[in-house]
């Protein structure tokens, strides 16, 4: 084998690796800046309505005069 190519071949996998680690960094950068957003637009949900408690006299039915 050519020493040269052998040293070639390390520096690529060398860098490959780098560059991996590269991506995995920036996907979980991104992802908890979604994690965040997410949480944000949970927060600015307007909060539900109570429903009626069954059996109560008030708002629990229509009454419809002619």
């Amino acid at each position: 084998m050519n020493v040269a190519a052998i040293a070639a071949a390390a520096s690529a996998n060398s860098a490959a690796s780098v560059q991996a680690q590269a991506s995995l960094l920036v996907l979980r950068k991104a992802m908890d800046l979604q994690q965040s957003q997410a949480a944000q637009l949970l927060q600015a949900l307007p909060q539900a309505a109570v429903a009626p408690v069954s059996g109560a006299t008030v708002g629990g039915s229509i009454d419809i005069f002619v």
